[in-house]
């Protein structure tokens, strides 16, 4: 059992810190996540505060089918789709807003260069559709497996790998329209 699932196990068992755990580990994971869905970082902290919300109040059942993560995505997924439905216009801050990593050495240029591929790329990626947004983000920025990324989307594995390879495709098309090669952004 996960780190997750453990905490989760113990908080339903009465262990209010449990929770503080869940959310020490998890916050940034889904706040990233949701960015990329709903395209402004303080709608994405709020729907993150919900996840939680709804996790304290809720207390829906964790079967272990999956990772901890992967389940907490798929809720944080259904958070996003009725705040959509509420909402039904979507807010348009750069995607890049909040996603910007700085460079593990600490050097200002490469910080400053990683910014500016980082701020390149997640443009790059607004241009897609949601659905292929989504399953790059969570295989290339949270390193899930096709499985856990159609438990997540709630679709086939064959189904999130076709929709990998045409999101790849079209994100191949986006660099070569603005003149860029792959390896200048990865």
């Amino acid at each position: 059992m996960d780190s997750g699932a453990e905490a989760y196990r113990r908080f339903l068992d009465g262990d209010n810190d449990a929770l503080v755990e869940i959310i020490r580990d998890y916050k940034d994971v889904l706040i990233r996540f949701l960015l990329m869905d709903v395209r402004d970082l303080t709608v994405a902290e709020e729907l993150m505060e919900d996840v939680f919300v709804r996790l304290y109040v809720k207390k829906p059942r964790f079967s272990g089918k999956s990772q901890f993560k992967t389940w907490l995505l798929g809720i944080a997924r259904n958070v996003a789709r009725e705040h959509r439905c509420k909402t039904a216009k979507a807010a348009h801050a750069p995607l890049e807003d909040g996603l910007l990593v700085a460079d593990s050495a600490g050097r200002p240029e490469a910080v400053l260069f990683e910014k500016e591929r980082q701020k390149t790329l997640f443009q790059l990626l607004d241009r897609l559709n949601p659905d292929r947004r989504q399953v790059l983000y969570l295989t290339y920025f949270e390193g899930l497996s096709n499985k856990e990324t159609a438990e997540i989307m709630r679709r086939s594995v064959g189904s999130v790998e076709v929709l990998l390879h045409r999101a790849r495709a079209a994100l191949k098309e986006e660099l070569m329209k603005e003149g860029l090669q792959d390896e200048n952004l990865y």
